[in-house]
């Protein structure tokens, strides 16, 4: 028994170790990635190669779960091929991530890593208020609260930088307005996919794995669809993979293994130690920031990006009913 709890306890400080790095290394690559010298490579191309890694990696999995090639065609048969009409709903939050990661490196592209990282909790707030739209669901006063202390805070960290003048950066003339209307789209997507995707994990008992391996089959026609429709003259004349270089190789991974990383190792972290990792990724960012970027910490940014971490930890925050049987009749 002791044995299990000290197991428990220690994935736990795994998944607060994988949490946070994900959530502040991939925002500091993109950053990164996009305001270095060299060829830029195309978003667009880097989307739909993410999707093929995700695939290749969830049909791994499914393939051990399974224990063999044939019990994985024989499941992929079943529970895709066969279920058209539950694969074709699957194309709704599949369409809605694509566009999303695309917003992502667009806000990248306009927003310092540390910016990026707040703004983008914002999409607790439009989860929140699609999970109350689509799943009925209730939140507490103290979730109502803390939504109302992330805006105050996302405020506050938008009119810090509201002054800073455009940059040149490799090319790229970096608009704060952009940035952040990208950002807030992403939100949006974020929280309806999201939640659409709960949805349909719960209405049936097709595994998770399944259900990622449906959004990839999805999710690469329209990715390909998009890399000729916006970036087809650049692919004609310089290639799909165009800038493409080790570190965009990692990203792409990264960004493609993130999600599923994380997918593993929520079920051994609470509400809380999700709270505290999404809190250390801001700090690292906002240090990282100055370091790599030469990101000026100021006091305005600082209070914004306190209000956010605070309002993360409310929001995890349960409260716990009061104990009936201590109260005392009259």
């Amino acid at each position: 028994m002791q044995k299990k709890s000290e197991t428990n306890s220690t994935l736990k400080y795994i998944s607060l170790i994988t949490l946070t790095l994900q959530n502040a290394v991939l925002g500091l690559s993109m950053r990164y990635a996009r305001t270095r010298e060299g060829d830029m490579f195309l978003s667009s191309t880097a989307v739909l190669m993410a999707e093929v890694v995700k695939l290749a990696t969830c049909i791994v999995i499914v393939y051990v779960e399974a224990g063999g090639v044939v019990k994985l065609f024989y499941t992929i048969d079943q529970q895709i091929i066969k279920q058209p009409t539950d694969t074709l709903k699957i194309c709704v939050p599949s369409f809605v991530y694509l566009v999303q990661n695309n917003l992502l490196y667009l806000s990248a592209s306009h927003l310092d890593a540390a910016t990026y990282q707040v703004t983008y909790q914002l999409k607790i707030l439009t989860t929140a208020m699609f999970s109350v739209l689509i799943l009925k669901r209730q939140l507490h006063r103290t979730q109502w609260i803390s939504l109302l202390t992330l805006i105050t805070g996302i405020v506050l960290v938008q009119l810090a930088q509201s002054d800073d003048k455009k940059i040149i950066t490799n090319g790229i003339e970096q608009n704060h307005f952009v940035g952040f209307m990208a950002a807030f789209a992403a939100c949006c997507l974020s929280g309806f996919a999201g939640v659409y995707f709960e949805k349909m994990l719960k209405g049936s008992d097709v595994t998770v794995w399944i259900r990622n391996v449906q959004l990839s089959f999805c999710s690469i026609p329209f990715g390909l669809i998009s890399c000729f429709l916006y970036d087809g003259r650049v692919i004609r004349e310089n290639g799909f993979f165009f800038g493409y270089d080790k570190f965009v190789w990692y990203l792409v991974v990264l960004q493609a293994t993130g999600g599923l990383i994380v997918a593993i190792v929520v079920k051994y972290a609470d509400n809380i130690l999700k709270g505290f990792a999404t809190s250390l990724a801001i700090v690292i960012s906002c240090i990282a920031s100055m370091y790599i970027f030469d990101f000026e910490l100021s006091l305005q940014f600082a209070l914004g990006a306190g209000f956010v971490i605070f309002s993360i930890f409310l929001y995890g925050y349960v409260p716990k009913k009061p104990d009936i049987s201590l109260t005392y009749k009259v």
